[in-house]
């Protein structure tokens, strides 16, 4: 599934390519999650004038709207300045004067949504609960400490959870976890102080790192211009089970907590 670094990749692989460009027509094809909410027609002759992230939302601002995007469990975009006929499993072109986008989706768990604004609906319904934002400013210490003290969960899910902080998916909890030395079925609230600070930068330096690595491509995640990534290349736990530890060379282990596969060094990650 594509997490926060994979949709931050593919938003830096197109987004200064589509900005300023007027849309020319929106074909979709087999339903997909959610509806698109309007008629593909309003969105003809609005232009784009960004291109942000939300989580693992991509928002395609226009002079009218937003364009809400989200890449599901396999999707992956792509944009070029023609595309051939749709396949079978490209649900979603979106034809602008500077190229075309296009949603490619075997399982179709992702979305194609049109909102007036990222404050009305449905954009405020799938936007409104998120958590922190971790690449940015706005991921407050204090905040951060004080959203874990609420919660009684292992760690580990309330990282995935998304609503204290947004966009930690499997791969990177997990990694930012063995980065902080925290057990991943530690209790949230149990956490020391000084524990949660390290996992507040752990958290940061893990989501910047994929980013800056193209993201993690453990099966077929591409960004819009269709290269690949490589984090995965240097994952200290994450599909490592029974590989030495690369600090301590105690045998990776694995586990499932709430059906994701959790990985830990269980000398590094005693607390």
């Amino acid at each position: 599934m594509p997490e926060l670094p994979e949709v931050e990749v593919t938003r830096l692989s197109f987004a200064s390519q589509i900005s300023g460009a007027r849309i020319l027509a929106l074909n979709m094809g087999k339903p997909l999650r959610w509806p698109l909410g309007v008629a593909p027609s309003v969105l003809v002759g609005q232009t784009v004038l960004g291109v942000r992230r939300r989580g693992k939302y991509l928002l395609l601002d226009t002079d009218r709207g937003v364009l809400l995007l989200h890449l599901g469990m396999s999707g992956s975009l792509n944009f070029a300045p023609t595309q051939a006929s749709a396949g079978k499993h490209d649900h979603m072109d979106l034809v602008t004067t500077q190229g075309v986008l296009r949603l490619h989706d075997p399982r179709r768990f992702g979305a194609v949504v049109w909102s007036e604004s990222e404050n009305h609906e449905p954009a405020l319904k799938l936007l409104g609960k998120l958590g922190m934002e971790p690449l940015t400013d706005g991921f407050v210490l204090k905040l951060f400490q004080q959203g874990l003290k609420k919660r009684a969960a292992p760690i580990k899910q309330v990282l995935l959870a998304g609503d204290v902080v947004v966009g930690v998916g499997n791969i990177y909890a997990s990694e930012a976890l063995f980065m902080s030395g925290i057990r991943p079925t530690v209790k949230a609230q149990k956490i020391s102080g000084p524990r949660v600070a390290k996992l507040h930068s752990a958290i940061r330096q893990v989501l910047a790192r994929a980013v800056s690595q193209g993201g993690s491509s453990l099966k077929d995640f591409v960004n819009a211009q269709g290269k690949t990534g490589y984090f995965q290349l240097e994952a200290a736990v994450y599909g490592r089970t029974g590989l030495p530890c690369r600090v301590c060379e105690t045998p990776i282990k694995h586990m499932v907590q709430g059906q994701r596969a959790t990985f830990y060094c269980p000398v590094c990650q005693k607390l």
